[in-house]
């Protein structure tokens, strides 16, 4: 047996894009509202990716996890790195404001089991300014919501990259 003969193919639940076209516009013009923010607060693309990869994960969006991934190491991200987000807290990889970004983006993806306590939010504004945070938070809220309709509705497929 080869490995392409035991990959399994996940069935869309909901065909999302077609089913609610002009919200799906909606949130697509959500992230690109997010991107102009995080240009204009000068937030680093490969923090973004980093942001968005460790939300999916958390969120189990499996389509996002592969993507945020990739545009990672398009972003300069390192391999090594990617491969640590899951453990952040107990990698020497991440730099003091990547660590603040990454709590942050985990207490607000958890937001209903945190409330996302007043002293990470004021780490995190310590290690990113509050115009970074506030648009980082931008993009935290972005990503959740791409998550949540990718998990509930499956209607993006990863596909196995060429070998």
């Amino acid at each position: 047996m080869t490995i392409t003969d035991s990959l399994v193919d996940i069935p869309v639940r909901l065909d999302f894009d077609q089913l609610v076209p002009r919200f799906s516009r909606a949130v697509a013009a959500l992230d690109q509202a997010a991107i102009v923010e995080l240009d204009r607060a000068g937030v680093d693309p490969a923090l973004r990716e980093l942001v968005r990869l460790r939300a999916s994960q958390l969120n189990g969006c499996a389509y996002c996890v592969d993507m945020h991934s990739k545009d990672g190491r398009s972003a300069g991200v390192t391999d090594q790195k990617l491969h640590a987000v899951a453990i952040w807290q107990d990698s020497a990889l991440f730099t003091a404001a990547e660590r603040a970004a990454l709590e942050f983006t985990e207490q607000v993806t958890r937001l209903s089991e945190t409330h996302v306590p007043e002293a990470v939010v004021d780490r995190a504004r310590a290690e990113l300014g509050e115009g970074r945070l506030a648009a980082l938070l931008t993009l935290v809220i972005a990503i959740n919501v791409w998550n949540a309709i990718g998990v509930t509705t499956r209607c993006w497929s990863v596909h196995r990259d060429a070998a």
